[in-house]
């Protein structure tokens, strides 16, 4: 395995969805990653809140575009989260095989931390050669 790092902006813009319950949401996401991850990433996300505080959930997909170490090409990573009263379990795979150009054979695991307000992340990953 190999240990990537850096920070990350993002933008989540929520967008209509096909139901009037205001607790399922829908967004666009949009990032940009330094550090040894320089990229750009697109995707979307579905959300649901619950009546109870601190719990809820989403999944998301994003395709990621840019350098990973300075191999170029793209991947998709898959998040899927809850949020069980407070606790949070979140987990972000890379999509097997969905890595191309120097990214092909991709595979790997991403954290995300957030201290005060600012976003980074951890990537562990292995790159066929």
């Amino acid at each position: 395995m190999t240990f990537a790092s850096g920070e990350f902006t993002v933008k989540l813009v929520p967008q209509d969805g096909p139901s009037s319950d205001t607790k399922l949401g829908r967004m666009t996401i949009d990032k940009e990653f330094k550090g040894d991850l320089e990229a750009t990433s697109q995707g979307e996300m579905l959300s649901v809140q619950t009546d109870v505080k601190g719990s809820a959930g989403y999944v998301a997909l994003e395709k990621v575009t840019g350098k990973l170490s300075g191999h170029s090409g793209s991947f998709v990573l898959q998040h899927s989260a809850t949020m069980n009263r407070g606790t949070p379990h979140l987990s972000i795979v890379v999509v097997p095989d969905s890595g191309t150009g120097e990214l092909t054979g991709l595979t790997g695991t991403m954290r995300i931390v957030i201290v005060d307000g600012q976003h980074s992340y951890e990537f562990d990953y292995t790159l066929e050669a």
